[in-house]
């Protein structure tokens, strides 16, 4: 099977989460992913757990199908490495250090100035210019600056979202870039410069949050698990301790959730509740009288009510609760994938379409693949014993036994 990406070369000098999660989706697509990671140690996301067998959950997660080089790039035997590298690949993605890359010449526009066929594509947390330019950013620094902390949680108790939404967004925006850039240099011939940062990505999801703040002179406070616009949008405690998600959009979900669940069909007409505004205003009430309904019945007897009323319902599932999905297990989402620890179950990615099978290679070891990519550009054995020993490269050690 050839897949959309298959012969592009990427090289990605990456660490973390929002470049590899970007580069990680070109590899699910084809490319041949060359992950350049430190000598000996490699990429620190590697070591923000242990919960994988011993490796760390993010690194599994956004590290497949990529190749390893463990490589200093500082060195002067080490730069010749790269840039040759560099001179052969047609993308290169970066999110080190502030200051680094452009202080190596290894930015995107310095790149593409001397490769002009080269997409290259900066990832940093404030962009290149502006007060924030040279501070360091991760993602809860991000969400916190963003104001997305502060919209999340319940009022006066702010949370950070679960999952790291500022690195995601810009990896996403990464990706989606680079595609466009591809596309683009099909038909130009021409590379380009791309730049994505964390505050620009997280500030684009913040855009509801923006319009509602900056015209109706109210601040975007946290709704729980609600939403400032509608109601009932909520979840509602159950008779047997869990929670069911009812999420009504339009007056039409709810005559037919306020007639058939709630058995209160004057609530249809009534003035207080007929409309979605009205609702919103007596959101109190929508939720008591909601909430007594609900309270009647096991969460399996909500979610048939509903389903049977035609209103949207959904459970607040636990992780391991999404992992044994019903939905996800009868579309057959899961895949096995290669590691240094053995066979990893993890999810395809989202994109589904008749004859595309993404990739899911293996997630490498520090190094894994130095040796093999130093043969391609022409480093015998000898060489490269010597590289290994000046450590300007290393690979794995040995497997004992």
């Amino acid at each position: 099977m050839t897949l959309p990406l298959t012969g592009i070369v990427v090289v990605a000098l990456e660490q973390a989460v929002s470049a590899p999660f970007a580069t990680r989706q070109l590899a699910d697509m084809g490319a041949r992913v060359i992950k350049v990671e430190r000598v000996g140690e490699g990429d620190f996301a590697r070591y923000y757990d242990t919960e994988v067998r011993g490796m760390a959950s993010h690194f599994v997660w956004v590290n497949r199908g990529k190749e390893s080089l463990a490589l200093d790039f500082k060195h002067p035997a080490g730069r010749a490495i790269l840039d040759e590298l560099i001179a052969s690949a047609d993308v290169v993605v970066q999110n080190l250090a502030p200051g680094t890359a452009d202080g190596l010449g290894l930015s995107a526009r310095q790149l593409t100035t001397r490769h002009p066929r080269l997409i290259g594509c900066d990832i940093s947390g404030y962009g290149e210019s502006g007060p924030y330019a040279d501070r360091r950013a991760y993602d809860l620094i991000v969400q916190a600056e963003s104001a997305s902390i502060a919209t999340t949680g319940w009022p006066g108790q702010p949370a950070k979202p679960g999952i790291p939404i500022a690195d995601l967004t810009a990896g996403m925006y990464a990706f989606s870039s680079i595609l466009a850039a591809l596309y683009e240099r099909e038909r130009t011939g021409a590379g380009r410069a791309i730049a994505v940062s964390l505050l620009d990505a997280i500030a684009e999801l913040m855009g509801y949050s923006i319009y509602f703040t900056q015209y109706s002179g109210r601040r975007h406070e946290p709704n729980g698990i609600s939403h400032p616009s509608l109601s009932p949008y909520e979840a509602f405690d159950t008779a047997d301790g869990r929670k069911v998600v009812v999420a009504v959009q339009n007056d039409r979900e709810w005559a037919r959730l306020a007639g058939q669940v709630l058995r209160r069909p004057d609530l249809v007409s009534d003035p207080a509740f007929a409309t979605g505004p009205a609702r919103t205003a007596h959101r109190d009430e929508v939720t008591r009288i909601c909430a007594r309904v609900f309270a009647e019945l096991t969460l399996e007897m909500a979610i048939a009510a509903l389903d049977a009323a035609g209103v949207a319902c959904g459970r607040v599932n636990y992780p391991e609760e999404l992992i044994a999905h019903p939905q996800l297990a009868a579309r057959q989402r899961w895949r096995q994938v290669a590691s240094p620890v053995g066979m990893l179950r993890a999810l395809l990615p989202p994109p589904v379409s008749a004859g595309w099978e993404p990739r899911m290679d293996r997630i490498p070891d520090v190094g894994d693949d130095t040796r093999a990519i130093l043969k391609a550009l022409g480093r015998d054995d000898g060489e490269i014993g010597r590289l290994i020993l000046g450590k300007v490269v290393s690979e794995p050690a040995p497997a004992e036994g």
